[in-house]
């Protein structure tokens, strides 16, 4: 799936989330386009240092503050973008829940639309056992 397409899920899932989540506000269509991009780069250039600079207490806590790294990120991104909106850390941390939640539906869904198959390694060629006996060269003696 290209760039230009996860952007328009994201932002997708940001309107979606807009909607559910109290607390979370865009103001229009520019902003929600805006917000999605600053979420994307955000999530591409800030959070994998994040986690790797917290790595012990993620392993330590299994996992979960993980998702405080991604409300503080969502919260962060309200915080650059103008009429983008976010109440609070506790609407940060469930509107980034909601918006991972949406955006592997809708990721799952377009990836199914686009006809994304397994395209694993093809099957092997299956030899029949005389093709395989005549090529054999302990037999032919």
């Amino acid at each position: 799936m290209n760039i230009f397409t996860r952007w328009l899920v994201n932002a997708a899932g940001l309107f979606v989330v807009s909607k559910i989540v109290p607390g979370v506000k865009v103001d229009d269509l520019g902003t929600l386009l805006v917000a999605a991009a600053g979420l994307g780069l955000v999530n591409a250039l800030i959070r994998p240092v994040l986690i790797i600079l917290t790595l012990p207490i993620n392993v330590l806590s299994l996992g979960v503050f993980t998702l405080l790294i991604n409300g503080a990120l969502f919260y962060l991104v309200s915080r650059i973008v103008a009429g983008f909106y976010v109440g609070g850390f506790t609407s940060a941390f469930w509107g980034a829940l909601c918006l991972s939640c949406v955006s592997f539906i809708l990721n799952a869904f377009i990836g199914q639309k686009n006809g994304a198959v397994s395209r694993g390694r093809p099957a092997a060629r299956r030899h029949d056992a005389i093709d395989v006996e005549s090529r054999d060269p302990d037999k032919s003696k």
